[in-house]
């Protein structure tokens, strides 16, 4: 349908298709980095998610979600975690940071990102402070972390 400028509502999708509510099988919680949307896109089909999954995306994934400087973004990923599990039936929390993030420099400072070993330890410590406090309220929810590489390699952190 096009609106006054031609703009249209429905692109991409094909008439007569609609996806139903319901089930899916994870939220995704990812950065805002734009230079990744791709990666994440193509990371999420590989693992045969497209069309599966809820996604949200905080500065910093994890980090995001779990700090005191926007104690609001804790707020909102909460809520969102909570409307995932209660509108689709989440029970997997997929959480994917990324290397070289301006959120982790801005948040955490130059020295949490100094060198790659520093930097993974930051992301790891902040990833499992997340699941450590999703698994104590959502004790049913399967965590999986990851970190992506800038080419779009992910880490599983275990």
């Amino acid at each position: 349908m096009a609106l006054g400028g031609g703009v249209l509502l429905n692109a991409g999708l094909k008439p007569g298709v609609s996806r139903a509510g319901g089930h899916c099988e994870a939220l995704l919680l990812t950065c805002m980095d734009y230079r990744l949307n791709s990666e994440v896109e193509h990371y999420m089909t590989a693992r045969g998610l497209k069309h599966k999954y809820d996604h949200m995306i905080l500065a910093g994934a994890s980090l995001g979600a779990l700090n005191d400087k926007y104690a609001v973004w804790n707020e909102v990923f909460w809520a969102h975690l909570d409307l995932a599990v209660q509108l689709h039936q989440v029970h997997r929390l997929m959480v994917i940071d990324h290397r070289d993030c301006g959120a982790y420099k801005l948040v955490l400072g130059e020295a949490a990102v100094k060198d790659a070993d520093t930097e993974f330890k930051s992301h790891v410590k902040q990833l499992y402070a997340l699941r450590s406090q999703v698994t104590t309220k959502h004790p049913h929810m399967e965590v999986e972390l990851g970190l992506m590489g800038l080419d779009g390699a992910v880490t599983q952190i275990v």
